[in-house]
């Protein structure tokens, strides 16, 4: 008696177990299609649901920071690229996207220093180069330029 009761709690943990990493994983999938639909206060919440459930899902953190652009809500967006970049330092698009948010922020050092890692590890955004240029060239101080 006491070994099925073993077995059924066994079964049933496993049952619960495999419910609630389904259901993790879902939470990204459902976020990012509520994201291409643009409807982003609805992708946020699966999106910081899924963080609750894997803190360390990048993709997630990149898809904060896309919502919160839309929002031009500055400082949570660069809060969500920093975390992408804590996790991949390598992570192209968060680069690209970070160096676009300190060229609109005016700092000049802090673009410059990025750049130069995103031209290292590009990957699919290597097409962006020449529009990093072109903003960064209009972010550039006069006497930088003159040293040139």
């Amino acid at each position: 008696m006491r070994k099925y009761f073993l077995l059924l709690f066994i079964v049933i943990y496993s049952l619960f177990i495999t419910e609630v990493f389904a259901s993790k994983s879902k939470y990204f999938e459902q976020g990012k299609i509520l994201f291409e639909k643009k409807e982003y206060k609805k992708s946020k919440i699966l999106f910081e649901r899924d963080l609750v459930f894997n803190p360390k899902s990048e993709k997630s953190y990149l898809y904060l920071a896309k919502i919160f652009n839309q929002n031009e809500n500055e400082q949570n967006e660069e809060l969500n690229l920093n975390s992408v970049l804590i996790l991949n330092p390598k992570n192209d698009e968060a680069l690209y996207m970070m160096i676009l948010l300190k060229i609109k922020q005016y700092d000049y050092a802090q673009a410059e220093q990025l750049i130069k890692k995103f031209y290292l590890v590009c990957k699919s955004f290597c097409s962006k180069k020449t529009e990093l240029e072109e903003k960064f060239s209009k972010l550039v101080p006069d006497n930088a330029k003159d040293n040139n």
